[in-house]
């Protein structure tokens, strides 16, 4: 069994989805090694999609199965390692579109898991558009769910899921930042009003819900969109500025915003996001105006540290208040900075993480 409180270090297999450029995997386990490996924890990192696949997909290429198969195979062999280790600690699910009981197979009996989740995974597969994935897929994350010995989930929706579908111990960690990292700058000087966005190509579609909104704007004075990762966009008329995404450029990209915004359609996917963007904006003392669905419309307070908005009106609205408020911008800045430094920062959530997975460890029936 497994004693936190003794010198003997807790063996942690980290199972992310992604390497380090996919968001959910850096933010929700890479970024908490180094605070695990200082408070007794052995940590072994295995993605099992690299940069390398998400590039592909994000650039549209063809996913070969000669570089995924590997991964699965070498994910597979390490499970099959679990004398090494006192807890494995999966996001998502350990095998993605690998059905549940191939799944339940793999996982070994003696050490306990903790699943991670972000995003609403199950939706992925409980509402594709083929049938056969709804079949065979569509109930794999509450079976995921239900054999963990904690489920950490990102917001409420997704713990209402876990606790549905009879998983035996569930908690609500939100998603955070490191404020070592993200510094609070002022408003930037820029000559012209600049709304920021940061994401990828598969979720930069969302910029359509805001592009009415901007169009009307420049009636009234120019704008700009800065747009980070977004890859090329459609928005005629409209003064774009595509910047490449990097873990190194992110944050002085960001500062450069007067606000950042967070459009996104209502379906029951986003309804279980965790508000990054929202986070990171705050974080870098930015406003925030953002489509209240999910827990977006707790992160956002309306008013106070930036706006809902949900028609084109409400968004012109917003931005336009911002657009000719230097001051309101800096107010609502330092008030989503001082949400992110109580709620969201990694200072508050690493201590709990290690609590749980420390928790969870204990259930270990072997070493």
């Amino acid at each position: 069994m497994i004693d936190c409180n003794n010198d003997k270090p807790i063996r942690v297999l980290c199972c992310p989805r992604l390497g380090r450029r996919g968001a959910s995997s850096r933010y929700r386990i890479m970024q908490y090694l180094p605070y695990l490996r200082q408070h007794g924890f052995e940590s072994e990192v295995l993605p099992i999609l690299d940069d390398q696949y998400l590039q592909t997909r994000y650039t549209g290429g063809r996913r070969s199965a000669r570089r995924v198969v590997p991964k699965y195979v070498q994910r597979w062999l390490r499970l099959r390692q679990w004398k090494k280790y006192d807890l494995i600690w999966v996001e998502k699910d350990a095998f993605p579109w690998i059905p549940h009981w191939i799944e339940a197979l793999s996982l070994p009996k003696t050490v306990p898991y903790v699943a991670d989740y972000d995003d609403a995974e199950y939706h992925r597969y409980d509402t594709h558009h083929l049938g056969l994935v709804r079949f065979l897929l569509g109930r794999k994350i509450d079976g995921v769910m239900r054999g963990a010995a904690t489920v950490i989930a990102g917001n409420d929706y997704i713990a209402g899921r876990a606790r549905q579908v009879g998983a035996a111990n569930v908690e609500i960690l939100p998603t955070v930042v490191d404020l070592d990292r993200y510094h609070a700058t002022p408003p930037p000087q820029n000559k012209v009003f600049t709304v920021g966005w940061i994401g990828t190509p598969i979720t930069a579609p969302f910029l359509q819900i805001v592009y009415p909104a901007l169009e009307e704007m420049r009636k009234n004075g120019a704008v700009r969109l800065v747009a980070i990762g977004s890859g090329p966009l459609a928005l005629p008329s409209i003064d774009v500025e595509v910047r490449p995404w990097t873990e190194e450029t992110e944050v002085r990209d960001i500062q450069d915003f007067d606000v950042g915004i967070m459009p996104l359609p209502d379906n029951p996917h986003n309804r279980g996001k965790c508000g990054l963007k929202l986070i990171q904006y705050m974080a870098c003392g930015r406003p925030v105006v953002g489509t209240p669905i999910g827990v977006n419309a707790e992160i956002i307070q309306h008013g106070v540290n930036g706006f809902h908005a949900t028609t084109v009106a409400q968004w012109v609205c917003a931005l336009e208040e911002l657009r000719v408020n230097r001051t309101l911008q800096e107010q609502m800045g330092q008030a989503g900075r001082r949400l992110i430094e109580q709620r969201y920062s990694l200072a508050v959530a690493a201590p709990r993480l290690a609590g749980l997975l420390c928790a969870a460890a204990r259930m270990s029936t072997h070493g």
